[in-house]
This record gives structure tokens, sequence and C-alpha cells, in this order.
């Protein structure tokens, strides 16, 4: 998987897929730029840690991902699940936001996807099996509260490029999910978010996010974490092409 740290203490949905997919018996070759922040990850995880295997990838980078593949597929001889998770926002529309912003956002967010996607999916081709899961965002769903012009249209388009992926490989044994996670109290609230949008106040970002959410609170990592171990597992031997949306009931909700 992609993405497995995490910005500070508590649940991010890296460190939970990471920690969750353990529980579930699965080793992870758990991916990310700062190996640190997978260590905290490998930490969390107790006794079950030993089955997270730190892995340095640059997802922006063909080669590094290449890399990676192989050397998980040298170690293990094949790949099960591949759970793509990295992913970043930057506030702004068209007349704000800098053009190299937006090229940075469509590298992390959406070519990362699809160059996991063609070098993972030779492997899962050739054995006839296999469960990529995305994730994307509410953002890529509806207007979440404010302009994020490039998180917005790049989750979106992981959410289309999985069903067309999910499509063309269902012949091939290969299921293709997405799980999107809405309003989520994570580490990057508050490291990231409050800064970005109400000038380091966390608390009041916090009520207004919740604000937001018909069931009355925000879930976190955790709760994505079990949609991905869903799709992942053979009891979603069925579902292929579609998305789970772990929200509380938000992109539901019309106003």
């Amino acid at each position: 998987m992609t993405g497995a740290g995490c910005v500070g203490p508590g649940w991010g949905n890296g460190r939970a897929i990471a920690v969750r997919l353990a529980e579930e018996g699965a080793t992870v070759i758990a991916c990310d730029r700062d190996l640190s922040r997978v260590e905290e990850t490998i930490e969390r995880a107790g006794a079950l840690g030993s089955a997270i295997i730190p892995q340095a990838c640059d997802v922006t980078s063909n080669a590094s991902i290449a890399e990676m593949v192989e050397t998980c597929v040298a170690r293990f001889g094949k790949i099960d699940v591949l759970v793509n998770n990295v992913g970043g926002s930057a506030a702004g529309g068209p007349v704000e936001l800098p053009e190299d912003v937006w090229d940075m956002q469509i590298d992390v967010n959406l070519k990362s996807v699809f160059l996991t996607c063609k070098h993972v999916l030779p492997h899962m081709i050739a054995r006839k099996t296999g469960a990529i899961v995305n994730l994307a965002s509410t953002s890529g769903l509806r207007w979440t509260g404010s302009a994020q012009v490039a998180y917005a249209a790049t989750k979106a388009g992981v959410i289309h490029m999985s069903r067309v992926i999910a499509v063309q490989h269902a012949p091939d044994g290969i299921r293709i999910n997405t799980v999107v996670p809405g309003q989520l109290h994570t580490p990057m609230v508050e490291t990231r978010l409050a800064k970005q949008r109400s000038g380091g106040d966390v608390e009041a970002l916090l009520a207004s996010r919740v604000k937001r959410i018909p069931l009355g609170f925000m879930g976190d990592g955790r709760d994505t974490a079990a949609a991905v171990a869903y799709l992942a597992s053979d009891e979603a031997r069925f579902v292929t092409g579609t998305e789970i949306v772990v929200d509380g009931g938000m992109v539901a909700r019309c106003d």
C-alpha cells in the first residue's frame, strides 16, 4: 500500500489501513516517502508490527514505483492486494492556484494511481486474481466547503478511472473499487487543514466540519480502514467498479 505513514499522532487513513490489514493476516509492504512515518505506524501496530514492512517509494516516479513492485514480487512471489492511499489537497480555484501546484496535485493524486496500476496489474493478470482499492474523497463528488479545484478534479478522476479499469480487467479476475472518505478527524486536519482554512483554529474547523455530517460526528482513519479491508477481502468477491462512501451521510445530504 502507498501512503502508509501519518503526519501526527492518531489514526490517519494510511496508518489505520496498514494496521487493519495486518490484523486481517496480510503482510503489508508499507510505502511512503518518509520512512520515519512508517516506523510510527509499525510501533502503533504493536505485536503485529512485524507484518508491516517499510518500503521507500515516491509515487510520482515511475522508476520508484517499478522498484517497489519488483521488490515485493521478488520477496513474496505475488501481490494479492494494492491499496492506493497517497493524496494531498491544495486550496484555490483556477485563478488562485499556481500552475505548478496544479501539476503536482495531478501527479500525486491521480498519476500515482495510474502508475501503480500500470506496474501491479500485469502480475495480477498473470495469476488471474487480485484486488485494488483506491482512495478518493467526497471532494470528488460534491462541494465540501472550500475551493480546491485540483484536489476535487483529481479525486473525481480516481473514482472514474477505477470504474474503467474495473470493467476492463473483470475478465482477468481482478476487482477494482474505491473508498471515498468524507470529513474525518485525522492528524492531517490539525497539522495542515486548520492552517489553510481557519487560521490555525482547530476547534473552529472541527465544528464547521461536523455541521455537514448528518450523523453528527466525525469518523477517523479506522472507518476508512474497515471499508478497505472489506473491499480487499474475498467477502467482496462480487463487488467491483464501485465505491463505498465513508462520510456519515454528508454526500446524501443535498444542502
